[in-house]
């Protein structure tokens, strides 16, 4: 076999690939057994007529046909190999010639990766929040504890804001009941907004056994983004009582003794939030600068597919959960259909460019994945799943998809470098020292996270993270 390769332009290459016929052999051998098992001819066994006889009972074509497409993607593969290129999809395959007993010629033209110059990325500089905890901070951390404890009392009064009230509800459309339109024995808060626009203004001066009818869009169900009718009872009226902020508070809700230990607590605890989301954005800001340092060539039909894939799973998958489609999410975002089109299209842009970037990093700096790496890896990507960690595994061998799990850990490991080589300093202009947040796993995991998260994958959790069955 000889091949050669052609350059169409930097993301795309045409193969052209010259076979001597005996090099079919293999093919033609496993064409006449193959249709051996599938015929029958008077006077002969199955699976034991002569090549001759089928070559005139159903034609030498039907052979070379069967043979060629069983020799293609071998010889296809062979080429790919020889040209050392890394091939993107599925290639568009033209058989130029084919004479019996002589030659196949054919093209293969294919979506390949291109070829990316890692720059000198030490010199990256970006900016990040600076780490401040406020007693304004803290005490609203306090409060949403003390929220967790309140108590409630029923009442025999009119219902009041920040009340909490247990109603039925019925909502009809077009004058018919929906049959998911009917909730009883509902427990909702006055002003927390967790319901239906509008029932707030509708339950609040009401007592127990009193109703009201208001007029709402639904926000989920088979009615979802209509207008509805909606009826609401007040079967009980009860009063929130919060715990007095004290030592008795601290020791009820916490394993401290005293509120101010409760506090010192949470000041901890928000500074140590307020790292993480440091770190994450130095990882953001670290990636955003070093794509705009190289130069990269995006393949249009690998575009083409990235943008369709994101478009079926937020139609079909995250709105369809919620009951909504596109036009009322476009609609309630605010949205055109271009906007909405032009945003995907340079999402899906930036999600190539980074694993392009940063697969080419990996192999640059020879970097290499380890089992703990992997395990915390799986491990993070099995909850996000809904699956047990051995399911999980489990299925990602059964599927082969352990290198992908690798790549995704490999490109976080590689943006792991890049932040660390990079000088990241916070708004009020002193040096922020990532090394000490993390070790090493938790920095690798960290950064896989943020890479997924540009690549558009910590989107498609949903849809993706389960290994097909």
């Amino acid at each position: 076999m000889k091949s050669a390769v052609e350059n169409l332009n930097p993301t795309r290459v045409r193969l052209t690939v010259e076979v001597p016929f005996e090099e079919l052999k293999d093919s033609l051998d496993a064409a006449y057994k193959k249709i051996n098992q599938q015929v029958t001819v008077k006077g002969f066994r199955k699976g034991k007529i002569p090549a001759r006889v089928i070559d005139q009972r159903f034609g030498r074509g039907a052979v070379l046909e069967e043979a060629v497409n069983d020799a293609l993607p071998k010889f296809y593969e062979r080429a790919v190999n020889e040209a050392e290129v890394s091939v993107l999809g599925q290639p568009e395959v033209d058989i130029t010639e084919l004479k019996d007993g002589d030659t196949l010629n054919f093209t293969a033209e294919v979506d390949i990766r291109p070829t990316i110059e890692i720059p000198d990325y030490s010199g990256i500089e970006v900016e990040v929040d600076a780490v401040e905890v406020t007693d304004e901070d803290v005490d609203k951390s306090v409060e949403q504890l003390r929220e967790r404890f309140a108590s409630t009392t029923p009442v025999e009064r009119a219902a009041e804001d920040g009340d909490v009230i247990t109603i039925d509800l019925e909502a009809k459309v077009d004058g018919e009941v929906l049959e998911d339109g009917i909730a009883n024995g509902v427990s909702y808060t006055i002003g927390s907004g967790e319901l239906l626009d509008g029932i707030d203004d509708a339950v609040k001066g009401l007592e127990a056994g009193g109703e009201a009818t208001f007029t709402s869009e639904l926000k989920g169900g088979s009615a979802a983004g209509r207008e509805a009718e909606v009826t609401v009872k007040v079967t009980q009226v009860a009063k929130r009582e919060l715990p007095e902020l004290d030592d008795d508070f601290a020791q009820l809700a916490s394993e401290f003794d005293t509120l101010e230990e409760l506090k010192a607590d949470s000041r901890g605890r928000l500074e140590n939030m307020k790292k993480y989301d440091q770190a994450t954005q130095a990882q953001e800001r670290v990636l955003e600068k070093l794509l705009e340092l190289v130069e990269v060539p995006v393949p249009e039909k690998l575009l083409e597919d990235e943008i369709n894939t994101r478009k079926h799973n937020l139609e079909h998958h995250q709105l369809g959960q919620m009951g909504l489609t596109l036009d009322k999410y476009l609609e309630l975002q605010g949205k055109t259909a271009e906007e909405f089109d032009e945003e995907t299209r340079e999402a899906a842009v930036k999600g190539i460019k980074t694993q392009f970037v940063l697969d080419e990093l990996v192999k640059v700096e020879k970097l290499n994945v380890n089992q703990e790496e992997l395990t915390e890896h799986l491990m993070r990507r099995a909850a996000s799943s809904g699956m047990s960690p051995d399911q999980f595994a489990q299925a990602v061998v059964e599927q082969g998809q352990v290198p992908l799990l690798v790549g995704e850990v490999a490109r976080g490991k590689a943006l792991a470098v890049v932040v660390e080589a990079a000088t990241v300093k916070d708004t009020n202009g002193e040096v922020v020292d990532l090394d000490d947040e993390e070790d090493e796993v938790e920095k690798t995991e960290s950064a896989t996270e943020t890479v997924e998260a540009a690549e558009g994958t910590a989107d498609q959790t949903e849809a993706e993270d389960k290994p097909e069955a």
